[in-house]
């Protein structure tokens, strides 16, 4: 652990009731005792954990700075891990600052991002996997996304690691038994056994693995791009979906030019919503830059709902539109809207492309639950079986995974091949170490440092 003491704003920037300033580490009270003076006066004396103070923020030469609640949380039992005050002050952006400069003045130092959880990480109150929850559970954006960080927190994913190297661990030992005492062959059934218990190590990684595409999609979301010729209905449908009106409607071709974005939760899976320009060869230069957009957000998105107009034949830009789809790699949803008109085009028009085709009404509103419902199964993903909670979420994550599943399965094939038990334990100490990443047992400072300045200030 360190011995300094760090100091910060711990609540969102900007006006509010209440902000807190945290500080953190062995000289917590001592700091505390200088900047606050209780209401009854006279200067801080003893302070029973986990009971409120009422008081001022004094400034150097004696004047108020501001009247605040203070808490006191003993170490080991806090946030942190280490003792740690909150000065519970009123939440304007200047009286804040004035108070957290106080504390600088009085001994504390400034936190970086994330050097409170990073704190916590170091004094073994949160592993890695547990910490990174922390800042999911911030930037959730969705209920499910939300109750998979709190079960991250609660330790859901840590447990699923720790139950397969507890296992390897164990293979570990037996195979170094024998190492140790060569003279002692192992049997036929052992090294069945052991293939046995190999497998069954590497299903379990695979099982995590499998799940990580949708702890990536709970956590960012999935692209989702609304194309079409101009005035088929795009807008409408963004606005309708929305339930608000998000984007200019008119009957004008062209009205939307540059791309609208927008966040909307479909059965707990966030999708980011993509307002196009309507897809022709425009003459505007500035629309023409739009449909250039709109063609290069095809290219990356991840789910593409393509809206046609019901009420008429399909045209040439249709047919392009259709052509185009054809070649992308998104899932894609075809719309028929405007159906509360007289419809002329059915199901056999989209016969050259296998995706479902929905009949729709975004000024009526008619359709757009059957929608949702189509979007929702769409964008179901393989969890493994896994609790939300348990999903890998990032990258650094899944690589492990991936690097597990390989020793594995270098392990599983010497272990088939017959080679000495040597080679088997080479592998299996490499996976048992490469799943150690993710709970930040065997990472190197420089990866410590990294992951928790991506944490926000003040956490």
């Amino acid at each position: 652990m360190t011995e300094d003491t760090i100091s910060q704003i711990a609540t969102a920037r900007g006006a509010g009731g209440i902000g807190i300033i945290r500080v953190s580490g062995a000289q917590a009270l001592t700091v505390a005792r200088t900047v606050f003076r209780p209401a009854a006066g006279g200067v801080l004396g003893e302070v029973a954990p986990y009971t409120a103070r009422y008081g001022h923020v004094m400034a150097a030469d004696g004047s108020i700075i501001d009247e605040c609640v203070l808490l006191y949380m003993r170490a080991p039992h806090s946030y942190t891990g280490e003792d740690t005050v909150e000065l519970q002050c009123h939440g304007g952006s200047i009286v804040l600052r004035e108070v957290l400069l106080r504390t600088w003045e009085a001994g504390a130092r400034p936190a970086a991002a994330g050097e409170f959880t990073k704190r916590a990480f170091l004094s073994g109150r949160l592993d890695l996997a547990r910490a990174e929850g922390i800042m999911q559970l911030i930037a959730a954006k969705s209920a499910r996304a939300a109750h998979a960080a709190r079960e991250r927190i609660g330790g859901a994913l840590s447990a699923e690691i720790t139950e397969i190297r507890t296992r390897l661990l164990g293979l570990i030992a037996r195979i170094e038994a024998g190492i140790d005492f060569p003279e002692d062959d192992i049997p036929e059934t052992e090294a069945a056994a052991l293939a046995a218990d190999i497998a069954a190590a590497a299903a379990s990684a695979a099982r995590l693995l499998a799940g990580a595409e949708t702890g990536r999609i709970l956590r960012e979301g999935i692209k989702t791009v609304i194309v079409g010729r101009p005035n088929v209905g795009k807008s409408s449908l963004l606005n309708a979906l929305l339930g608000t009106e998000r984007a200019i409607v008119t009957d004008i071709p062209g009205t939307t030019r540059d791309v609208i974005e927008e966040e909307l939760v479909i059965a707990g899976i966030p999708l980011r919503l993509l307002d196009t320009a309507g897809l022709r060869a425009a003459e505007d230069a500035v629309e023409q830059i739009g449909v250039q957009r709109t063609a290069q957000h095809m290219e990356d998105a991840e789910l593409i709902l393509a809206v046609f107009d019901a009420s008429m034949p399909l045209t040439a830009e249709d047919r392009d539109l259709i052509a185009r789809l054809s070649s992308v790699s998104a899932d894609i949803i075809l719309l028929c809207n405007k159906a509360d008109c007289t419809p002329l085009l059915t199901a056999a028009d989209f016969a050259a492309l296998d995706a479902p085709v929905l009949m729709i009404s975004a000024r009526a509103g008619t359709g757009l639950d059957a929608l949702r419902e189509t979007i929702a199964a769409r964008t179901a993903t393989a969890d493994g079986g896994l609790s939300d909670g348990a999903l890998p979420a990032g990258e650094r994550e899944t690589e492990a995974l991936r690097r597990t599943a390989h020793h594995l399965s270098e392990a599983g094939a010497a272990c088939a091949a017959g080679l000495g038990t040597d080679f088997v334990s080479i592998d299996l100490r490499a996976a048992y170490d490469t799943l150690g990443e993710i709970l930040g047992e065997t990472v190197d400072t420089d990866l410590i440092d990294r992951i928790f300045s991506e944490f926000c200030i003040g956490k």
